[in-house]
């Protein structure tokens, strides 16, 4: 199906699901997977953060994790990026790039559940996992996350490992027709098969023993539907492992019609398949974004994926985002409270890119704004607006998606704002005076502009 075919439908969809949605998130009771052992909701804000992925695909070290976090805690920390996660592959002891070993022989321990690769991670030795680790990110006051892959290791199957707790081993419970598209590390696992639960419990009771605050759970959310009953089976999971757990699922494009669904089981899930460093692949998010609205609230973001800023794949190169399009997409995922993943390598953070990062009056509109709406008035021009977290203001983000610069004018009533308004450049950090009837800006091509209206 064709983009245009495909975002029709989806706005449709999103159109008829708005009142369902609403009312759905109001008188749902909070599932286990959505709340902390004490109630508190689970990311009642955006999560921030970093990750491994864009940077080290799946070769990431011991050393290089360690370095990485000193220096996100010292950069980005004050600005409250806290979540550090490594990404896929960390049992992997032959990870080399972005491509997958056809038959990798992974670090798993003797219940079949993968474990740090130990010449990768030596801290792991001796069954200790990612818990030394994870202590140490926690002393420089973050918290720890990890990828993991939906299922069990088809190494574990091949051996036949007893699962913890139960009198079955890893061949009762395998579903061998259930594979993951582009990874060959994992089956799926049969939820009506006796013992299927008891291995996702004691999955995350591992992880739970570690010090994982963060799980982010690939080959999930596509094709959906065949994977519900994992998807179910690992927020229950994490409802009884003793430890609070922001679950997040990967890759999209999650299903529009399952929203529901997928708000009560995780906080964060993708709306698009791997994003990257590509205006077409960041103009797509735009309409993705808007038909999410109905679903986005606090313990449940619609997520747009980590931020390729910086220096990227395996440092062989720079964003290819253009300053303009950086803002665009810094700019789009505040106006659309996505969380931030920072992706680039921390290790060649420039001035320029931590100063897109860490902006307070942006990350403000990503963390502390409420009502955030599309709104629709001209071709090849996407209108945002957000109240403040207080009421006392309305943001605007305006972005031009065309070729040629253009002169536009947003009239103040379009976006709840009567009369007339204080204006403030958010980017710019400058007030720019009173605004009546409407405010006016000039956007070059792929540019936004994001203001305070009080």
């Amino acid at each position: 199906m064709d983009i245009s075919r495909r975002t029709a439908i989806f706005a449709t969809a999103a159109a008829s699901l708005a009142g369902v949605a609403q009312r759905a998130v109001a008188e749902t009771p909070m599932s286990p997977s959505r709340s902390g052992s004490q109630g508190a909701v689970l990311a009642p804000r955006p999560p921030m953060g970093w990750n491994s992925w864009n940077s080290f695909a799946g070769t990431i070290t011991e050393d290089q994790a360690l370095e990485t976090a000193a220096i996100m805690r010292d950069a980005l920390l004050p600005s409250g990026y806290n979540v550090f996660t490594i990404d896929i592959q960390w049992y992997e002891p032959e990870a080399s790039s972005y491509t997958y070993n056809a038959n990798p022989v992974p670090a798993l321990d003797a219940h079949g559940r993968l474990v740090p690769a130990p010449n990768r991670f030596p801290s792991a030795k001796g069954g200790e996992g990612f818990a030394p680790i994870a202590a140490k990110v926690h002393a420089m006051g973050l918290q720890f996350g990890i990828h993991v892959m939906r299922g069990i290791s088809r190494q574990a199957v091949k051996l036949n490992l007893p699962i913890l707790g139960t009198n079955v081993r890893a061949q009762d419970i395998a579903d061998t027709t259930s594979i993951c598209a582009w990874n060959p590390d994992m089956y799926g696992v049969d939820m009506t098969k006796p013992g299927a639960q008891a291995y996702y419990d004691g999955l995350f009771k591992l992880y739970a023993s570690w010090g994982v605050d963060f799980i982010k759970m690939d080959d999930m959310s596509r094709p959906y539907d065949s994977r519900a009953p994992e998807i179910e089976a690992a927020a229950t999971a994490i409802a009884r492992c003793g430890r609070p757990m922001i679950l997040s699922l990967s890759p999209g494009e999650t299903p529009l019609l399952r929203g529901d669904h997928v708000r009560r089981h995780a906080q964060m899930w993708r709306i698009s398949d791997d994003f990257w460093d590509e205006w077409a692949q960041l103009e797509a998010q735009f309409t993705r974004l808007e038909n999410w609205t109905p679903f986005r609230g606090p313990g449940a973001w619609p997520d747009a994926d980590m931020l390729p800023l910086g220096r990227i794949a395996l440092g062989e190169r720079m964003s290819r985002f253009t300053p303009d399009e950086q803002q665009t997409l810094m700019t789009l995922w505040s106006i659309t409270r996505s969380p931030l993943i920072m992706g680039g390598d921390l290790r060649h953070l420039d001035a320029a890119t931590l100063a897109l990062l860490t902006n307070p009056e942006v990350l403000a509109v990503n963390q502390a704004s409420q009502d955030n709406r599309p709104h629709f008035l001209e071709d090849g021009l996407r209108v945002w607006s957000a109240a403040s977290e207080d009421g006392k203001a309305r943001y605007l983000a305006l972005f031009n998606l065309g070729t040629k610069t253009r002169d536009v004018s947003v009239p103040l009533a379009n976006v709840g704002v009567d009369g007339s308004a204080a204006a403030r450049d958010l980017w710019k950090r400058r007030d720019m005076g009173p605004v009546t009837g409407h405010v006016v800006t000039r956007l070059a091509p792929h540019a936004s502009a994001l203001f305070r209206l009080s």
